[in-house]
This record gives C-alpha cells, structure tokens and sequence, in this order.
C-alpha cells in the first residue's frame, strides 16, 4: 500500500518593525498581502504571486515529494512600526484555528521575517512559533525562515527544529532558502532530528554596511558557509534590525547540526568569535547633504560624465521610513538641479491631486500635508503632472523580480529640472518598474534619488555601478548614523553605542 501523502502546514508573517515608526494596523498588511486558505493558494499558484517569496521557494523544493500543502495565513506588511497587538493576536489566533483544524500534521513550514515587535509584546516570531508548537507536539518538525535583518530570540531558536536566514543583501535569494527549507523539511520526514546553536551578539551593525557583494558582511557569511559540510547542515548569520529597538538587538549566528549538538555550538561559537574581532570593518561613511547636492549639479551639466543614483538611506520604507521626506528634494530643487528622478515618494493627497488635475495640468504641489510625523516636513513647488496610473505593476530586477506590487494611484510630477514619481502605498524604491511604468527613461536620467537603505542596489545596478551610488546623509527614522537612533530599549552595553566595551563567546554549557 503506498503511503499517505504528508500534510504539511503553510503560513508567513513578515514584518520588520521599526521601534521609533507609528504602529501598523491590518490595513498595513491589506495593502501588501493577507491572505487565506483557498486564496493563498490561489495566489501562490499565478504567475506574480503577492505572499512571501519563501513560500514559493518552499512548494517548489517539496516538488514531486508525496505531500499536501494545507493553506494557513500569510500575512506579510514589510516594514512598518510595531503591529498592533491586537492585529497580532488575529493573525496567531487564525492560524492556531488552521492548525486544529488540519490536525493531524506531518510538518509547519513558517515565512517568518523575524525582526517584528508589537505594540505589547517584544517577540512576537517567538510567541508564534510557540503557538505553533504548543498545538503541533514536540515530534512534528517546524521549520522557518528568516530575513537577514531577523532580530532572533533565544525563544525563536528554542521553538523551531530549524531556521534558516537569507544569505544574501540585497535579499535576492528568499525563494533559494525556502527551498533549503523544503529540503530540511524532507530530512526530518526521513528521520533526522537536528541540533541548533544560538549565539547573540552584543553588536549592531549600521544598516549601510551589511551589503553581501563585498565587505564584512560578505566576508563572515562566507566563512560561515565554509563550515558547512556533511554534518553541519546550515549556518546563518543574521545582522539583525538595527533601528528595531528591542531587547533582543544584535547580530545572531545559528548554527544547525544533523546530529551533533556539539559540532553545531563549535560552528556557531566560531563565527561569533570571528565576527566581534571584525566589528570594527562595519564602520560607515555617508555623503552631506550639501556635498550630494554639488555632485548632482555637476551630474547634471555634464552629460558625458557618470551618471549617480542618491540614496535617501534614512527614509526607507523597507525599514519603516514614511518614504516622504523632503531634505535632498528640497535642496536639489532650490540648487536648480537637472535631469533628477525621485523615486518615490509616499504622499496619497499629492497624487490624489494630481489625478483630479489630469494629466499635463499644472498644479501647486504640496507635499505631506496630512503627515504628522516630525521628519516629513513640508514642501511645496509649482509642477506640471506629467503622468498618471493605477500603481500596479510586477517587477523585473532584484527583491521584486516577479511579484505584484502596488504602489496605489500614482503621479509622475515635474518640478523644473526634477520628476518626482508619487505613491499612494508606502514602498521602499527597489525596482525599476515603478519609475518605467511612469514612462521614465532610467538610462537616460542623470540623477536618480531612491528612497532605500540598499535593495536597490539589485534593482539598479544595471545602470548605477557601485562606484556611481552616493549614500545621504539626512534625518529618517531608519538612520544609520546609530548614535542619533532614540534608542530606549536596545540592551547595554552594546557596540558601537558603547564603542570601549569588551565581550566574548559564553562559555559552552556542555
């Protein structure tokens, strides 16, 4: 008789929770996916599908495996400030109902971002995955993914029988994990019982300098690969969300063993003791803002010269920035700089406005005037609206490559020598699509200004080299300049805020 197909649960919950940024209602997921049972599915089956890419990943490993997929919850906002707890407690509570009502189980793969906080609770990834075992057994594996950014508990380690973070940032290879995750999955299927080790870092790596291309960051994740081997079955270093403001702060090495518990707390003490006697090659550099804007001057009367992409590093949706700031808007515009591209700017009113004008009108551009937190200051400037459209678009480069966005009504303004590409949904500006969907010619802009701490360098590096990328230095709620960050309840001490403090691996408890 063959064997029953092994029924094996679904979910994601993806957020990245900024500890200075306003709380996140449902409406924050609504507008990037949440999704259930038969409308996951639905989803995860059409070409651009909107749930988490790790999922994806996940369906396409367990590829010709005797399974069946069992649709819970995916409920995925990005980046945004804390969830509202209530909003939480939904979402745990729908996909605890799932998992009774699937039961009995095989497995639970769970889409995890890992650096989320609530309005009340500090870990919620850690109360979910207890939530998930508490109904699943000891015995059922439960895997999970996590973003390189995962703030990571002791309790999130402790919960899953594996984690496995992205190894790449820009984060190009989310579906890649999810298939390391179906092919963990198939292991303990086949009997294998895995042995984690966990070790925290007191260590918050500036956003800036957490690129895996080249660099430190590179560097570690490279050598913690090199452990990898016929025992040793994943190690990951994840940098952690440095803006996220929590307890649980700091840079995290898991390290996962086949069998030998031993092995794994070697590894995963070995890539810690590495990487605090590296801490210092994190350090970063940005540009001022006056200096950027002299260099965006010349960009622009030169047209043989280079052309630069400006990166608003301090105003990232992608770390829960508004996305709306006006500091180098406003000094390239009284500058007179020309040939720029803003991509994009978050301010529902303004393309509101601008839809109601028409395309071609000419309008009095105000920008967030229904924005209340302190660093989306005011701006207005006369602008001819230049394009118009609906905002839905799929993507074709880096973090987006093949995924539905929506931008929400939005308007291609421009301002003199400046177009200023407005949004309706708040997006971190990682993907061409959302500025060529607008008719702009990237290849022929001189200056491109993104609102991003560093995806875009996957969206853009056909055209802007590394050498061409100008990181800002302005305000934001994603600063990177940590000792400007409000911080209240990062543990100390904890580098660089306290740059003299000393620290080494705990000693085993074995």
């Amino acid at each position: 008789m063959p064997h029953a197909p092994k029924r094996i649960a679904l979910a994601a919950f993806m957020l990245e929770s900024n500890g200075h940024a306003a709380p996140a209602p449902k409406a924050e997921f609504e507008a990037t996916c949440w999704l259930e049972g038969e409308a996951l599915a639905a989803d995860l089956a059409r070409a651009g599908p909107r749930a988490p890419s790790g999922l994806s990943g996940f369906l396409r490993g367990m590829a010709g495996a005797p399974w069946q997929p069992l649709y819970l919850l995916a409920a995925s906002a990005g980046a945004s400030g804390p969830v509202e707890q209530a909003v939480f407690d939904k979402i745990v509570a729908r996909i605890e109902t799932g998992l009774r009502d699937a039961m009995p189980l095989d497995g639970v793969y769970l889409c995890l971002h890992g650096a989320a906080t609530a309005t009340e609770e500090f870990d919620p990834d850690g109360v979910l995955i207890a939530r998930v075992r508490a109904i699943v057994g000891p015995d059922t594996p439960l895997i999970g993914t996590l973003d390189l950014h995962a703030n990571v508990s002791e309790a999130m380690v402790r919960g899953a029988d594996v984690l496995i973070s992205y190894r790449t940032n820009p984060h190009v290879d989310m579906a890649e994990r999810g298939v390391d995750a179906a092919n963990a999955m198939r292991a303990m299927l086949g009997g294998l019982r895995p042995k984690a080790a966990f070790v925290k870092l007191p260590m918050i790596p500036p956003a800036t300098s957490q690129n895996t291309d080249r660099g430190p960051y590179a560097d570690i994740i490279a050598y913690g690969q090199g452990l990898v081997d016929e025992e040793i079955l994943d190690v990951s270093v994840v940098s952690g969300f440095s803006v996220g403001d929590t307890p649980k702060n700091g840079m995290s090495v898991i390290a996962t063993a086949r069998r030998d518990a031993g092995r794994a707390e070697a590894a995963a003490r070995a890539v810690a003791a590495r990487l605090w006697a590296m801490r210092e090659r994190f350090s970063i550099r940005l540009t001022s803002l006056e200096d950027a804007t002299a260099m965006a001057l010349g960009a622009g009367r030169d047209p043989s010269a280079q052309a630069l992409l400006f990166a608003d590093v301090a105003d990232n949706p992608g770390g829960g920035g508004r996305g709306n700031t006006p500091f180098i808007l406003r000094a390239f515009h009284e500058a007179g700089v020309e040939g720029a591209v803003f991509g994009i700017h978050n301010d529902p009113p303004l393309a509101a406005e601008a839809h109601a004008a028409g395309r071609g009108a000419t309008i009095r551009a105000r920008f967030n005037t229904a924005e209340t937190q302190a660093f989306s200051e005011p701006f207005e400037a006369e602008a001819v609206v230049e394009a118009l459209s609906d905002g839905e678009i799929v993507g074709r480069r880096g973090i987006y490559a093949g995924r539905s966005v929506s931008l929400g009504p939005t308007a291609l303004l421009r301002l003199g020598g400046i177009r200023v590409a407005v949004v309706s949904l708040r997006r971190q500006c990682a993907e061409p699509a959302m500025l060529e969907h607008l008719g702009v010619d990237l290849r022929s802009v001189r200056s491109l200004v993104v609102k991003s701490r560093g995806h875009f360098r996957a969206g853009f590096d056909d055209i802007f080299p590394r050498e061409a990328i100008v990181e800002v230095d302005v305000p934001g709620l994603t600063a990177v300049v940590l000792s400007r960050v409000p911080w209240r309840n990062v543990p100390r001490p904890i580098w660089p805020l306290d740059p003299d403090m000393t620290w080494q691996v705990p000693a085993s408890d074995g």
